[in-house]
């Protein structure tokens, strides 16, 4: 059996930066096992997987498609730099000729389409509530020590963590923090946290253009000891820096080892238009 691959790598325009994503496009059904197996083969933050949803669909003609995420170690409900790369792969090598691509997804139907040299996501935007210290104050304390934190929220739709650190802190401050996310594991005893993010206020002077936030995303729950640029994260972050900054278009930058930077439009129904550019740096075939 043969399946076309491919790795994009999202949010860059540059080729090893950003957050490389293995997308398989699927000819026909494939067995459930041989999703996580081939996941687990690339090795890879997350595989994307693209089916035809009726026999006579099209990768080049039809608008809309199953897709799945699985990360080395299990499959996720939503994963945002996976579902750019698919329609990467769509728009630019299977020259799909749709102007917007429906993908039906565990999150629901997400949509994506071209503006310039962008592909837009449309995807939903995830509310965050404040969250007690004392509960979570072990796996803080791993996170990022003695830091001073200033906000700290809880996302309950995706279990994710958000923590704001001071604005006194420069962005040179969470590029270079040590974390040992491994720890995380034993450090989060609620049962509630599956992923974690750090975040700070954007500085517009220094050396780097003017981003509005940073952050860095952790989710060794789902074995991502760092994930390099997470589109499902800023689902969580746009409402909270939306309402700090009383802004409704953004630039955000995550600060990984290899950055990727994300634009971001929060839309009138709810949801919010996350945008980046990519880069595809292997097309090839698995044999099996």
């Amino acid at each position: 059996m043969q399946i076309a691959v491919f790795t994009v790598d999202a949010f860059t325009n540059r080729p090893f930066s950003g957050n490389p994503a293995a997308v398989c496009l699927l000819e026909n059904n494939l067995d459930e096992d041989l999703h996580q197996k081939i996941a687990t083969e690339m090795n890879l933050s997350e595989t994307a997987f693209i089916r035809r949803l009726h026999p006579g669909d099209d990768f080049t003609k039809s608008s809309c498609f199953g897709l799945r995420w699985f990360t080395p170690a299990n499959e996720v409900p939503l994963c945002g730099h996976a579902t750019l790369a698919a329609a990467a792969v769509l728009f630019h090598i299977e020259k799909n000729t749709n102007s917007v691509l429906t993908f039906v997804t565990l999150s629901g139907e997400l949509r994506a389409r071209q503006v310039e040299d962008h592909i837009v996501l449309d995807l939903p935007l995830y509310l965050t509530y404040p969250q007690v210290l004392q509960e979570v104050e072990e796996l803080i304390k791993a996170a990022v020590g003695d830091m001073i934190v200033q906000d700290l929220r809880y996302s309950p739709d995706t279990k994710k963590l958000l923590v704001r650190l001071s604005d006194a802190y420069e962005r040179s401050v969470l590029e270079e923090l040590q974390v040992s996310a491994q720890r995380f594991l034993s450090a989060e005893k609620t049962g509630k946290v599956k992923g974690l993010i750090l975040t700070l206020k954007g500085n517009s002077s220094g050396k780097h253009k003017s981003h509005d936030f940073y952050c860095r995303y952790f989710a060794p729950w789902y074995g991502l000891l760092e994930d390099p640029v997470t589109g499902s994260a800023h689902a969580v972050l746009s409402s909270y820096w939306s309402e700090q900054l009383g802004k409704k278009e953004m630039l955000a930058f995550q600060c990984s080892r290899r950055g990727g930077e994300l634009k971001i439009s929060l839309r009138n129904d709810g949801r919010v238009d996350i945008a980046g550019q990519i880069a595809i740096v292997l097309k090839g075939n698995l044999t099996f």
